[in-house]
């Protein structure tokens, strides 16, 4: 099927994704880095449950929300956040790996001339050889990790800049997330949302905050993408 088959058939014309909970399981190599930061500067480690909810607002919160609260101070934010980029660096690749589905769903898309990218709130950085890595046999453009001169999720103006640098108006685009604030990124840049199961925060907290369907399997967003019947049971309607 070529890309305008595919555009008449569906009514979207480009997929926005997540990286971190969405595309990739990297919550054991940014906990170890996080941890490991934390006893450089004789502070108690967290426990793997807790960066479930640490992540997801850039790496400055996430190291703010693993400090002890009676200890947080900005000087110390520094610090911890300078050391666990430090360790970061050091086993960014030790356990992550896409989840299961996403080549064949990426494929999916790709094949069918649908436009892909990716925004993350990871250091730009950081996402652009995290997804060298592992996500080397697509074609994502762009790709878009956290910069000082654009506002971080879930300020919609990233998301919107990719839509413009596409040349696809804000209506023909999917943004799929697995936390709260990729599902408000994508409300506020009048995207259809799409919350994933599989990800590190709840299928609730997905709903509460905006999310038009939930996928449990990345099949359900190629499928419901290019105008496809998903499988049965598979995707929960939302709105």
């Amino acid at each position: 099927m070529d890309r305008n088959e595919s555009q008449h058939k569906s009514r979207f014309e480009g997929v926005i994704f997540d990286l971190d909970g969405t595309l990739l399981n990297t919550i054991e190599d940014l906990a170890d880095s996080v941890n490991a930061a934390l006893v450089r500067a004789d502070l108690p480690d967290r426990p793997l449950d807790y960066y479930y909810t640490a992540v997801g607002d850039g790496a400055e919160t996430m190291v703010w929300r693993c400090l002890p609260e009676e200890l947080r101070s900005e000087g110390l934010l520094a610090r911890v956040h300078a050391y666990t980029r430090e360790e970061y660096a050091r086993r960014w690749n030790h356990k992550t790996k896409p989840y299961d589905g996403i080549p064949d769903m990426l494929d999916s898309l790709s094949k069918a001339g649908m436009r892909i990218a990716i925004l993350s709130n990871k250091p730009h950085a950081s996402t652009l050889k995290v997804v060298a890595e592992f996500l080397p046999h697509w074609d994502f453009a762009p790709v878009r990790g956290a910069r000082e001169d654009v506002p971080i999720k879930p300020d919609p103006q990233a998301a919107l800049d990719i839509a413009d640098h596409c040349g696809i108006a804000p209506e023909k685009w999917i943004y799929v997330g697995d936390t709260d604030t990729d599902m408000q990124t994508a409300r506020a840049a009048r995207f259809f949302a799409v919350g994933v199961s599989w990800g590190f925060r709840s299928i609730e907290e997905l709903r509460e905050h905006g999310a038009d369907m939930i996928a449990d399997h990345p099949a359900d967003i190629s499928e419901m993408a290019l105008n496809r019947n998903p499988r049965e049971g598979a995707v929960s309607k939302v709105l």
